[in-house]
């Protein structure tokens, strides 16, 4: 009977092969969006918000898509995870003890910083996407990857006996500080627009022929407009089909709210939920369209001889 009191409790017996199950999905998560950036694709999304959130400046880290870090972070956690179970305790328990040891605190401090930052990813959702788009700003691969990190963190802490508590929530509050510094430090630009220099997006590369100017003044001329954001890569392919002087004629209507000449509230009230979005005659057209779907879709009769891919 003794030795059945003295028995760890369930959690604590199992715990790594949870924290590794978690960290599996978790990598899966954000390996598929990681996939999506860099192979070209997109993640299906149930709304437009997955692909405004993963698309906007939030969801880069020096040029470098931010899942791919967390894809990392995640297999590392796995790995600190697993890495002890894999030394037989019978041949060389001194090894298995320093690796639980030593993993155990790697786990704390990856999961503390992987929480803490998850937590500030939500802030930024909620404060420069579901306010202002309501549901359609929600990115449910974002909200999977918070919980992963939730339920890591929570595993963590209940998974061992830990001796020194106090020495624990010392090393917890350090890391958080860090995090909480280095994620304000990589967002700064981002998160004050007087500072930030693409507001405005990237430079239009191309140039118009007669054709495309033509149809520009015949879709301002119609009331189209376009709904974009500057950090959108569709809207950016939108403004080169037409190019530099013809762009310079159509009606475009900023939504993000630190773009520049901004009209989110503008874009909220037409129902404006995925970038580039025309309203032309009445309708709404999602996507970004070929010049010829625009002539079509506006009853333009001009020139069609259009140069940068119709």
């Amino acid at each position: 009977m003794s030795s059945r009191r003295r028995q760890a409790p369930w959690i604590q017996r199992n715990s790594r092969y949870l924290i590794a199950a978690v960290a599996i999905l978790g990598a899966l998560n954000t390996g598929y969006i990681t996939a999506t950036k860099l192979f070209g694709g997109e993640a299906a999304c149930p709304t437009s918000g997955c692909e405004q959130v993963l698309s906007s400046p939030y969801a880069y880290v020096f040029g470098i898509p931010l899942s791919l870090f967390g894809l990392l972070a995640y297999i590392g956690m796995a790995v600190f995870a697993l890495a002890p179970l894999a030394v037989n305790p019978d041949k060389n328990k001194p090894l298995r003890n320093d690796l639980e040891n030593w993993t155990w605190l790697l786990l704390f401090i990856g999961s503390t910083a992987m929480l803490v930052f998850s937590g500030y990813l939500m802030y930024i959702m909620a404060s420069q996407f579901v306010t202002v788009y309501g549901a359609g700003g929600i990115c449910y691969y974002c909200i999977a990857s918070a919980l992963f990190a939730l339920t890591l963190f929570v595993l963590t802490l209940l998974g061992r006996a830990w001796d020194d508590v106090g020495q624990l929530f010392f090393t917890g509050i350090i890391v958080a500080l860090v995090t909480i510094v280095g994620s304000l430090g990589v967002y700064a630009g981002i998160n004050n627009p007087a500072t930030a220099s693409a507001d405005s997006g990237p430079p239009i590369t191309t140039t118009s022929s007669q054709a495309e100017i033509a149809l520009a003044k015949h879709l301002t001329s119609v009331g189209a407009k376009m709904y974009g954001a500057y950090w959108c890569p569709h809207c950016h392919d939108q403004k080169d089909l037409f190019g530099q002087q013809a762009w310079r004629e159509v009606t475009y209507v900023e939504c993000a709210p630190d773009g520049q000449n901004a009209q989110p509230q503008v874009c909220q009230t037409a129902g404006i939920e995925g970038y580039p979005t025309w309203e032309i005659n009445g309708k709404k057209l999602s996507g970004t369209q070929t010049l010829q779907q625009l002539a079509e879709a506006s009853g333009y009769t001009g020139p069609t001889n259009f140069q940068n891919g119709g």
